[in-house]
């Protein structure tokens, strides 16, 4: 089978696509940004051949680049794991005559509004939302829902550039900010309280093949506001055995099936509050922050390796053991500037060394990055245990003890 690959090249762990292609005997086309000298020596293994283009969001480029290579050997799949290069894509596919994700299924999986608006209409529920570039709609949507309202782009994935307004003060600032006046269009949502957590899955055909269920502490718009908080996501390995997972399954399987998503990855976004379960975002996609290596070594299983196989073969080959939780942890530092060292790491390692998977410090004399960059940017580490309260103490015992310095 060959099977084209869109940006194998960044972020990092997007080789594990082409790798694990590569692994089961798939022939693996490569089209990104980057020269190909810029590649090294495994990712040129695990590539058949590789294509540059400007920009791997340019759909003529990308489209040029296909139909040369299928006068070359025709393409089975063409596939996909980033955000923004989904919608993109699907149209390439469609114009190539290539099969995978529709470019449908890809615009309801961007598009925020369009999204809940179908997920509505097919009984599944989510807030209430809107998407305008209509100052005075906003206003009137926002009058009908009441404070506090959730802003983003419509094609934002997860956090990235989301503000949240608790007054009309605050809504015109965020309006302005976001250039709602310039004919910039916004999706505003109502804000939903509750516990957020999100459901993965790897289908095939349209059905789940593979599953995975994952919380945040907090949620996501707070931890990515305050810097005093060290957030985590922390994979539950009890997604068989505890019965308040059934109604997330359940409604992921119908958000699959009205979405039209059919051999793909997905990640899913929900919280559960006051006002029950609700979905929130929905995507095409694998989620990002290193989540599937938190699947893989919570579940004793090469995820990126599963997916290939779905890909190619329409079929499964590993079963998700659930032998342990698998988490990871944030680490900011006191304040933006440049690192110059931590405290506590050693303490970590003598006391809970045979549960740590791996963490990731940046040097001393490495500028900081932005809290609201994410959980990965600055200083992590990421731990496994078969119990997950216990994991979740000890998740909890690392953000108490070790810190950050920065001058």
């Amino acid at each position: 089978m060959h099977v084209v690959l869109i940006e194998p090249c960044f972020p990092k762990n997007q080789r594990e696509f082409a790798r694990a292609l590569h692994e089961v005997g798939a022939t693996v086309t490569g089209i990104g940004e980057r020269p190909k000298e810029a590649l090294d020596d495994e990712l040129r293994r695990w590539l058949t051949h590789y294509e540059q283009v400007p920009s791997v969001v340019d759909e003529g480029a990308v489209s040029e680049k296909v139909r040369w290579l299928q006068s070359k050997l025709p393409i089975d799949r063409l596939e996909a794991t980033i955000e923004a290069h989904i919608l993109p894509a699907a149209h390439v596919r469609e114009v190539c005559a290539i099969a995978g994700t529709s470019s449908k299924t890809a615009f309801l999986c961007r598009d925020k509004p369009a999204m809940k608006q179908v997920l509505r209409e097919g009984g599944i529920a989510c807030a209430q939302s809107m998407g305008s570039s209509s100052r005075s709609e906003i206003c009137d949507f926002v009058a009908g829902v009441g404070y506090p309202v959730i802003i983003k782009p419509p094609s934002g994935a997860g956090a990235a550039g989301t503000a949240r307004a608790d007054n009309d003060a605050e809504l015109d600032a965020v309006l302005g900010e976001m250039g709602v006046d310039q004919g910039a269009s916004v999706a505003v949502e109502e804000f939903i309280e509750g516990h957020e957590g999100f459901y993965d899955t790897i289908t095939i055909n349209g059905e789940v093949a593979h599953d995975f269920i994952s919380h945040y502490y907090p949620n996501v718009l707070e931890a990515m506001r305050e810097r005093f908080i060290s957030p985590q996501f922390i994979a539950t390995n009890q997604v068989d055995t505890a019965p308040d997972y059934e109604q997330v399954r359940e409604m992921g399987k119908k958000v699959i099936s009205l979405l039209g998503i059919e051999t793909s990855s997905t990640h899913m976004e929900w919280f559960f509050g006051p006002k029950g379960l609700k979905f929130s975002e929905i995507g095409c996609r694998p989620p990002g922050v290193g989540a599937w290596d938190l699947y893989g070594v919570g579940n004793e299983m090469d995820l990126y390796r599963e997916w290939a196989v779905a890909v190619t073969s329409k079929s499964t080959s590993q079963k998700a053991s659930r032998a342990y939780a698998a988490g990871i942890i944030a680490l900011r530092p006191e304040r933006d500037g440049t690192i110059i060292g931590y405290e506590g790491i050693a303490s970590i390692e003598n006391e809970l060394g045979q549960w740590i998977i791996d963490y990731h410090l940046p040097r001393a004399g490495e500028p900081t990055q932005p809290v609201e960059a994410g959980y990965m940017a600055n200083a992590w580490l990421r731990m496994r245990h078969p119990n997950y309260d216990e994991l979740r103490q000890m998740l909890n015992h690392v953000g108490e003890t070790v810190k950050v310095r920065a001058e």
